[in-house]
């Protein structure tokens, strides 16, 4: 009898699968067109997100080009073990999430006040001038960028022109450490803030007007208005980007920390990005650097993973990704 029971419970089981498979089937055959729609970015995805994970294995051997991947000999956690012990890799480290951390505390507000800003002018055409002047700088090349700084904070440069006048003494900027922080995060707020407010200048075209009309005429001040329309219209977009940002903070990009890096700066310029391209491509130890490349991504993945969660707590559990 409970062979019996045991075989219908099992042909119940394999019937619904082979339903559920059937109709996901129709479905696709129904919808064949949105499939082919979305082919070829899960193929560019799978060709150039996927298959190069295979090369990460290169982190856990002694890689020769000569002998290839496979060819390598394997050494396990060597590598990760020699970047962990090594003098630098707390200065490296700390460096890395502090640049990020400071760079996501002080950049991720400002487009956001810009963006309330803006909203604030009635004049379509002054409004229009003054985003194509804030817009302008994320098309300037991070190369220039970095050049310019150089050009403006040398000891013969504008700014220690202007100093001059309460100092004799000329300030080396871009060879003393305690500047470098503070060079980069805000060159970048100068760089990317206006086109980053684009998101919530978008978002906050969706308030209707009739809203601020009502509260206006409730005797709600600017700030008030701002405060109890304006920012829960953003808390949505604020919440998406934010996870966004802190899941990249260990990803600080590579090329504006080495073209402003002098070697009186290294001490809080070297960054794990830096500091992977001079073992990896500079001093050809490919295993190296990939296995400190991964032991970043794997701190990224941990740090996504905790700031959604605080998201979803501060959002009363109802997670946004």
């Amino acid at each position: 009898m409970e062979e019996l029971v045991k075989v219908n419970q099992e042909t119940t089981r394999r019937i619904k699968v082979e339903t559920k498979v059937k109709r996901q089937l129709d479905y696709i055959k129904r919808n064949y067109i949105l499939y082919l729609l979305i082919a070829p970015a899960v193929i560019l995805t799978l060709i150039f997100k996927y298959i190069p994970i295979y090369g990460a294995t290169i982190a856990f051997k002694d890689f020769s080009p000569i002998r290839g991947i496979n060819g390598s000999e394997w050494v396990g956690l060597k590598h990760f073990t020699s970047f962990l012990t090594s003098p630098n890799f707390m200065e490296i480290l700390m460096n890395t999430i502090k640049l990020s951390s400071f760079e996501l505390l002080i950049g991720f507000p400002i487009p956001i006040i810009l963006a309330l800003m803006l909203n604030q002018l009635r004049k379509s055409s002054v409004k229009k001038n003054i985003q194509l002047v804030l817009y302008a700088p994320h098309f300037v090349s991070v190369v220039v960028i970095s050049g310019m700084v150089f050009l403006f904070l040398t000891p013969v440069g504008p700014i220690n022109a202007l100093l001059g006048m309460f100092s004799d003494k000329p300030i080396s900027f871009m060879s003393d450490p305690d500047y470098f922080r503070t060079i980069y995060i805000w060159s970048g707020v100068w760089q990317g803030a206006g086109w980053a407010s684009i998101v919530y200048v978008a978002a906050l075209a969706n308030v209707d007007p009739q809203l601020h009309e009502a509260a206006t005429l409730d005797g709600a001040s600017l700030l008030q208005r701002i405060w109890y329309i304006d920012l829960p219209t953003l808390k949505p977009v604020m919440a998406v980007l934010f996870i966004l940002a802190a899941g990249g903070i260990m990803g600080i990009g590579f090329e504006k920390a080495y073209l402003l890096q002098t070697p009186m700066n290294s001490p809080s310029s070297e960054i794990i990005a830096t500091y992977v391209y001079k073992r990896g491509l500079l001093a050809g130890d490919y295993s190296f650097a990939t296995a400190v490349g991964l032991f970043n991504a794997v701190v990224n993945v941990i740090l996504l993973v905790f700031v959604n969660q605080v998201v979803k707590k501060l959002n009363e559990g109802e997670g946004l990704v």
